[in-house]
């Protein structure tokens, strides 16, 4: 099962499978020979459904292999392909080679990579990954990763200058992606990695860049007041090299989408002062900028700053305050993984005040723009999961559909 989701009983499952038929419980307890006082009471795991014959009754009723009752079969589609890359990013980044360039045949004997080629190579990932096509950045992220640090070992001078820079930004897309699908450990690998290349080519932007997505690892993972922390050094690392505040729009994009993150990690571990300071901050810095950018891939500017606002308001929770702070804000202009991560904030503050149908509506929205965030994103698992548990949810075929087309039963 993809992470965070719902470990459903096979009464629960019959439940659901029925619901997406658009069976009642009469009509599928006649299929079976059963009452249907019986199956109300296997669905809600007050009967056990524990006997083979039956659920092999039950299956073939629903037009579903036994398997999908009991909860036994493997990962399919896309979430067993997942896993699959997700694992091979895993073992490229525990390569020993990666941490040993000096070893002999840590050289890349087809020849040196072609640095134009890895830069449009990274364009193209970092652009998926604001596209919200999370499975092309699977894809393409081990063979990626290879080879920018076979770059960083075969070149010298500006060039090997330039390949680090090529690293530290595979190292980053990396890490964004793996927070998303569930394995910030693995993230915080990346951003480590990442962090060094940035330091190593001597690139002031990458490295505060890096140190955003350190802060999503550790409070993607729980370690709030360690994010906090780590926004805290951060900040005054760059105010520093920088000799008072950052001045080129790509500093001042890095700086103030470093201070969003930060906020949000202040909101989960309690601390509103340190949130709304960090979001004053970040506001006075998109003023600076003027304008909605993209710099270095942060879609910061005015418009995320409000954002961010209805992320720490959930954080702080305060769902009332995320439904009328996220109502009237226009993100056609932001790329499409911030719209729709903005949607998962309204669509869990909706589900917090138990208005189901409306939280429905805006996680079918946001499948409508980005299937593959919403399929995999460990939030959208959270969030539905929520609603399965809800009398309201588990009497909508809507969701019934979601959660299957996301691989939750």
């Amino acid at each position: 099962m993809p992470p965070y989701s719902p470990q459903l009983s096979p009464g629960q499952r019959v439940a659901w499978h029925r619901l997406r038929r658009g069976l009642s419980q009469e009509v599928l307890a006649g299929l079976v020979g059963r009452t249907t006082d019986w199956l109300g009471k296997v669905e809600n795991d007050r009967a056990p459904l524990d006997r083979l014959s039956v659920i092999r009754s039950l299956a073939d009723a629903l037009g579903v292999p036994v398997s999908m009752l009991i909860g036994d079969r493997p990962d399919q589609g896309h979430h067993g392909n997942q896993h699959v890359h997700v694992e091979e990013i895993r073992s490229t980044l525990m390569d020993y080679r990666q941490i040993m360039p000096g070893f002999p045949f840590a050289v890349n004997k087809e020849g040196k990579p072609d640095l134009r080629f890895l830069r449009k190579q990274v364009e193209t990932v970092m652009d998926a990954y604001q596209a919200s096509d999370y499975g092309r950045v699977l894809r393409r992220l081990p063979d990626l990763l290879s080879q920018t640090q076979a770059a960083v070992c075969v070149y010298g001078g500006e060039q090997r200058r330039s390949a680090g820079a090529l690293l530290a930004m595979a190292c980053q897309a990396c890490a964004m992606i793996l927070t998303k699908v569930g394995e910030p450990d693995l993230a915080w690998i990346a951003t480590d990695r990442g962090m060094k290349a940035a330091f190593d080519c001597d690139d002031l932007a990458l490295q505060g860049s890096l140190m955003r997505s350190g802060v999503h690892s550790l409070h993607s993972r729980g370690q709030h007041e360690t994010a906090v922390a780590l926004t805290g050094e951060a900040v005054s690392y760059l105010r520093r090299e920088q000799g008072g505040r950052p001045s080129t729009a790509r500093l001042l994009s890095v700086y103030g989408t470093l201070l969003l993150p930060g906020a949000v990690a202040a909101a989960r571990h309690g601390d509103r002062a340190s949130a709304v300071a960090y979001l004053d901050e970040a506001e006075r810095i998109a003023s600076r900028l003027g304008q909605d950018a993209n710099h270095l891939w942060t879609a910061f500017g005015p418009t995320n700053v409000v954002l961010h606002r209805v992320t720490v308001a959930a954080g702080l929770g305060d769902p009332r305050a995320v439904l009328k702070l996220g109502a009237g804000v226009d993100t056609a202009a932001l790329p499409r993984e911030r719209r729709v991560r903005h949607l998962f904030d309204v669509a869990g503050a909706f589900t917090s005040v138990n208005e189901i149908p409306s939280a429905i509506e805006r996680m079918l929205e946001a499948e409508r723009l980005a299937a593959s965030q919403v399929h995999q994103h460990v939030m959208s698992h959270q969030i539905v999961g929520r609603m399965m548990r809800t009398k309201t949810g588990r009497r909508d075929r809507r969701l019934a559909d979601l959660a299957h087309r996301m691989g939750m039963f």
